[in-house]
């Protein structure tokens, strides 16, 4: 799961997230789709491309 907000400047960054993948997994360049988000600082970018889905690992161990 995404944080929702970034850890360094604040700014909420989860609603993002969906929009995100989905173009990515559609063949986007990432630097192109979040410009096009409005991600520009570069700690909210930080947040976003290093962000690895591990829910669906975890969940089976509940």
């Amino acid at each position: 799961m995404l944080p929702v907000r970034c850890f360094t400047c604040g700014k909420v960054i989860a609603n993002s997230w969906e929009d995100y993948k989905r173009r990515v997994d559609q063949g986007e360049a990432p630097a192109a789709v979040l410009d096009d988000l409005g991600i520009s600082r570069y700690c909210c970018r930080r947040m976003i491309l290093a962000h690895v889905e591990l829910i669906d690992v975890v969940a089976p161990y509940q």
